[in-house]
């Protein structure tokens, strides 16, 4: 565990890519087998479920420390970061652990089981055995909420540097559904097995958006156009008769999707089909909302497939007849694409098939595929995706071959009505914050979103300053606030929702500018919002 307190030590005091780089490999190379593979599980997001709730920790650490639940709620707020307050009000101890990262992780997956009383001891014991940065990540652990500023490519990058494979053939390895308390470092890494690449998709390959103007991109012969769909991003996986989907976050949500089981019979086996999962209502593409009613349901009814079918819109295909086909140019891996379609849409003609192509967009130059993207919410897109007719399936996000060009985002007029403070370098400054539109015939401001980006430092220290001086009421860590400031909110869609009070859900909310030229009375009403709904 000392070791990779350490590591996360080095790894939060720089933002040096290479001296981050460099201390991984360097982990990589000295830890012991086991504490390898829980190490890349906890850094690419595979943690263990949470052994005691957020409510207990906060009391027992607050016992420990000898200080008043209210003090270290304040804190807490202050810091901004749970495990760190608990390490920051902890006395400091001489003492030391000689446990493992792997006995900690195997310790906090049985401690889920255990009593209160028991899950206390456990807690008590161990934060009086650790330094400051053991106590931090231990906390992190059992918090179930380990984040730290390395990605998963970066993590990748060091465990080649440091096993000598490939990073792609890494990427390949480290995806799936494998459990770090059963698999060991060499099947997981350094061994081949072939089963294990059965249910295995690809890593994705992630666009840029477009910087600066279009035409930049060279001869419009070169490219093509799509439409940029706002689903989830998903491959679908036909093997040995059986069905795999995938969502780009690694999570495999085959049985989230029911309607895909019809692709086992339509689809050759050794088939890897690149997409993304809509809504299809009433033989319309839906919003990003009415898939929300989807995600993260432990079970889908009957009743909940009706309403809400889906289908999978495929715009690439990676693997075919059992052959990895990245290697292959774009317009060749469509060309195949196409081809499956087309057969397997005249063999399942008349029925529901939930198999969609993502068309391309023939133009002669770019003004036509300018002229395309403004009509992009008409289609219910994003905007479009621009791709290399020569370019080959990368890993990750990559510059040059494949671009997304988003239409300009929503935007209305909204006033702040609440703030809470922000995280990390923010913990000291109100820069969360809730916007409210004007309800017209009630003549009164309702909450509609929440945005905590857009603004430069110097501007939320401003508004910080001002919300300290007008709260109107406290509650917890939220303000409430005189209205007074107007706001610029742009957003990438808009729809009905029954969750929220105002009736309305935005997608991406986020600060576009500070309005001070504007009073409380030109902001926006609901109505106003609503209109944009298409």
């Amino acid at each position: 565990m000392r070791d990779f307190a350490e590591l996360i030590r080095t790894l939060d005091s720089t933002n040096k890519t290479s001296l981050k780089v460099e201390a991984l490999t360097d982990y990589f190379k000295v830890a012991q087998d086991r504490d390898k593979v829980w190490a890349i599980a906890i850094l690419s997001h595979r943690r263990p479920p949470r052994p005691v709730n957020t409510t207990l920790l906060r009391t027992w650490a607050s016992q420990l420390a000898n200080i008043p639940l209210w003090l270290f709620e304040e804190s807490y707020h202050i810091v901004g970061d749970l495990a760190e307050t608990i390490a920051l009000v902890i006395p400091v101890s001489e003492a030391n652990s000689e446990k493992t990262l792997t006995q900690f992780l195997e310790e906090m997956i049985d401690l889920k089981t255990r009593t209160d009383e028991e899950k206390k001891e456990y807690l008590f014991e161990n934060w009086k055995l650790l330094n400051y940065y053991e106590r931090f990540v231990f906390s992190k652990l059992i918090t179930g909420s380990f984040r730290i500023g390395v990605s998963q490519k970066l993590m990748t990058r060091a465990l080649s540097k440091a096993t000598g494979i490939e990073e792609d053939i890494l990427a390949y390895k480290l995806m799936g559904n494998w459990d770090p308390e059963r698999i060991t470092f060499t099947q997981l890494v350094l061994e081949e097995n072939e089963e294990d690449y059965l249910s295995k998709p690809y890593p994705f390959y992630l666009a840029y958006a477009i910087e600066g103007e279009v035409e930049s991109l060279g001869d419009v012969r070169e490219w093509t156009a799509e439409h940029k769909w706002d689903g989830i991003r998903s491959q679908v996986i036909i093997r040995n008769n059986e069905l795999f989907v995938w969502s780009r976050g690694e999570e495999l949500v085959t049985d989230k999707y029911p309607e895909f089981e019809a692709f086992v019979k339509a689809i050759p086996n050794g088939t890897v089909l690149d997409g993304e999962i809509l809504p299809y209502i009433e033989e319309e593409i839906g919003t990003f909302n009415d898939l929300q009613t989807r995600i993260g349901r432990k079970t889908v009814s009957k009743a909940l497939l009706k309403k809400t079918p889906v289908i999978l819109k495929a715009y690439d295909i990676l693997e075919w007849e059992a052959k990895d086909i990245r290697v292959l140019a774009y317009a060749e891996r469509r060309k195949i694409l196409e081809k499956l379609y087309s057969e397997v849409s005249a063999e399942m003609a008349g029925d529901d098939f939930p198999l969609h192509l993502s068309e391309t967009i023939s133009f002669q130059n770019w003004d036509e595929v300018a002229a395309e993207r403004d009509r992009a919410r008409e289609e219910r897109s994003e905007g479009l995706m621009l791709k290399r007719l020569d370019s080959p399936y990368l890993v990750g996000r990559k510059k040059g071959d494949w671009w997304k060009w988003k239409v300009a985002p929503l935007t209305i007029d909204a006033v702040l009505t609440y703030a809470m403070r922000g995280h990390g370098r923010r913990t000291n400054l109100f820069t969360d914050y809730t916007f409210g539109l004007w309800d017209e015939e009630k003549k009164e401001l309702v909450t509609f979103a929440k945005a905590y980006s857009g603004l430069t430092d110097a501007e939320f220290r401003k508004v910080d300053a001002w919300i300290k001086k007008n709260t109107l009421e406290r509650f917890g860590p939220v303000r409430s606030v005189v209205p007074h400031h107007v706001f610029e909110i742009a957003f990438e869609g808009v729809a009905e929702s029954k969750r929220h009070k105002s009736g309305v859900a935005t997608r991406f909310p986020r600060i576009l500018r500070w309005r001070q030229d504007k009073k409380i009375e030109d902001a926006n009403t609901l109505e106003d919002l609503k209109g944009l709904i298409q």
